[in-house]
């Protein structure tokens, strides 16, 4: 038996001992409401590094520091309390000595670059009034070397060997060309974030540039003149006053209005005009610029034939163009730039005879009845640029409706409805972008009828597919055997139009049309360098009038593989110092070989592309 019974009683009766009262200094101290407690009762931080809210400790000591011949700070009542001035932001580094300014220093603040305004002391003998006066200077140098082989028909008179006569001579050719192109601007106004009240600009352009060929009668239309030629050229590419008539909004919305000799280009690409043409042109913005319009009426001048510089000591041609066109961002869909295009071509000159430098005639053509042509021509477009998620998209698509009032096949008016189409995906990733590349421009089918459905444009300069890298954009293709003194396509022109020249002859709504489809990558290897490939298939959308102008009972479509690549170098990571080296070849289809040959039998024909741009 246990003796737990007999304790329990016991235990249960003994008092339970009360705890000890809490020290003084541990019981809470209870404040009135709203008063904080003194700082010495507040922990500073619960961890290292951090501090409790609303807790501010002392202040550290005073700094004291002995600088003799220091001035004081003005207290703050010296200064205005809405605003403090400063000087602008061209003579704010001025002022602080941090930039001194040379000259012919290209990289930092230059007054002769329009970074700093014009100090009208020092130019007393300038005609101008008022301050924020800038004066802008450019010079670029661009030097072109560019071997290359195309099919060269040998003369009709004469060939440079003997006993080797033939459609097609040696394919082999050069050329070496060096431009140097000197701009001005003298513009009043902050044009930071408004327009400039005035501006007036002017850019010259001297060529020189030598060619040899293997064939006579290519360079000159005299037998006896040779196979080289050394040609130079003075041409004015930008002659014009600009104006601002007036803002239409506080975010500085405008109208402007330019008159003379100006670059101008229709559309995002360069599909249907891209030139320096002399015109009046009204512009301006809305809608904090989301909204842009342009209104312009040019007078085409007439060019230079070596060189395609503008020449103004020849009268301009009768050959008139009024644009109208309207951009608005963010339509139809976020990130995507639209444009609608209304262009009116009126052309007069079939009474006309014109022959260039080389002494070959322009115009009329010598294709088809060999008469002189007046057309009007209407395009309607339109054109977008822009993102669609992650692809970014450039499109544009014309229709060509009007009356050529002498077709080259009847002599007879004809109407002329033809088409254009042409769309470039691409995909960004890290350095790298990919494309996709299509294009189509419609054919003629039936010449003989009273509808030409041939698209052409006015003065085309297209940076797609490739651009002047791709053999067939920058290579002229002439049309031997359908035509004197005619080409298949245009010098830097992807439209198979069968017209002289883009710069001196006419368009053509008789033409075989063009289709395309490529793709291309570029590579960003390094800030400085970038490396580019291309491929293009191209083909004549209809050969009917290739056939006929060849008397031929047939020629395939296929004009074959565009192949090409390019790396382009910028030493100092900016457009002062370009280098560009390219290569590209044509792999020709049945279509083009059905057309052309060479006396070397040469299956494929290349152009090589070497180009160093320095701009100041």
């Amino acid at each position: 038996m246990t003796a737990w019974p007999l304790l329990l009683p016991l235990l249960l009766a003994q008092p339970v001992a009360e705890s000890a009262p809490p020290a003084e200094a541990e019981r809470p101290v209870m404040l009135p409401p709203g008063e904080e407690p003194a700082p010495e009762d507040v922990d500073p931080g619960l961890l290292d590094g951090r501090r409790r809210p609303g807790y501010e400790g002392d202040l550290p000591e005073r700094a004291v520091q002995d600088n003799p011949g220091a001035l004081r700070a003005p207290p703050p009542e010296a200064f205005p309390v809405d605003q403090i001035p400063i000087p602008d932001r061209w003579r704010l580094i001025e002022s602080l000595g941090v930039v001194k300014e040379r000259w012919f220093d290209p990289y930092h603040q230059n007054t002769y670059k329009g970074d700093r305004p014009i100090d009208r002391a020092k130019v007393p003998w300038l005609p101008i009034k008022g301050d924020d006066w800038f004066f802008s200077a450019n010079v670029v140098s661009d030097s072109v070397i560019e071997p290359r082989t195309f099919p060269i028909p040998v003369g009709v008179q004469t060939t440079r060997r003997p006993q080797s006569l033939d459609v097609f001579g040696k394919d082999a050719s050069y050329i070496l060309s060096q431009t140097f192109i000197a701009g001005a601007a003298l513009i009043k106004g902050n044009t930071a974030f408004k327009p400039p009240h005035i501006e007036y600009r002017v850019t010259l352009a001297l060529n020189v540039n030598h060619v040899r060929v293997p064939e006579k009668r290519v360079l000159y239309v005299e037998p006896s003149k040779g196979i080289s030629r050394t040609d130079h050229f003075l041409g004015v590419q930008e002659l014009f006053v600009d104006y601002h008539l007036r803002n239409t909004s506080d975010r500085y919305d405008f109208d402007s209005i330019r008159v003379g000799i100006q670059p101008f280009q229709a559309d995002f690409r360069g599909f249907l005009f891209n030139d320096q043409q002399l015109g009046i042109r009204l512009f301006g913005n809305r809608d904090n610029n989301r909204f842009q319009y342009n209104l312009a009426a040019f007078w085409r001048l007439e060019k230079d034939t070596n060189s395609g510089l503008n020449s103004v000591v020849q009268r301009p041609r009768d050959d008139f163009l009024f644009i109208a066109n309207l951009y608005r961002q963010d339509f139809l869909i976020p990130a995507l730039t639209s444009q609608i295009t209304v262009v009116y071509n009126r052309n007069r000159e079939g009474n006309e005879i014109e022959v260039d430098d080389n002494g070959f005639p322009v115009r009329p053509a010598l294709l088809g009845e060999l008469r002189g042509r007046d057309y009007d021509v209407v395009y309607l477009g339109y054109n977008a640029d822009g993102r669609v998620g992650r692809i970014n998209l450039t499109a544009s698509a014309y229709g060509a409706l009007g009356k050529d009032r002498n077709s080259l096949f009847t002599c007879k008016p004809a109407d002329v409805r033809a088409f254009f189409g042409a769309a470039e995906l691409s995909y960004d990733k890290d350095w790298m972008r990919f494309r996709l590349s299509g294009l189509y421009a419609s054919g003629d089918s039936k010449p003989y009828d009273n509808t030409e459905t041939g698209f052409d444009a006015v003065f085309e300069n297209p940076i797609f597919a490739g651009a002047d890298t791709s053999y067939w954009i920058r290579q002229t293709i002439p049309f031997a055997g359908g035509g004197r003194a005619i080409s298949v396509n245009g010098r830097n022109g992807i439209l198979n139009s069968l017209r002289s020249s883009k710069e001196q002859g006419q368009s053509n709504f008789n033409n075989p049309g063009t289709m395309l489809a490529g793709a291309g990558a570029d590579f960003d290897l390094t800030p400085q360098l970038r490396v580019s490939g291309n491929a293009n298939h191209l083909w004549f959308q209809n050969t009917t009038t290739l056939q006929v102008l060849r008397n031929e009972g047939s020629i395939p479509k296929q004009i074959g593989w565009d192949l090409s690549a390019a790396a382009i170098w910028r030493p100092k990571a900016t457009q002062n110092i370009v280098a560009r080296l390219s290569a590209a070849t044509l792999v020709p289809g049945k279509g083009f070989r059905d057309l052309f040959d060479n006396e070397q039998r040469h299956r494929n024909y290349y152009s090589v592309l070497a180009n160093l741009i320095v701009s100041y």
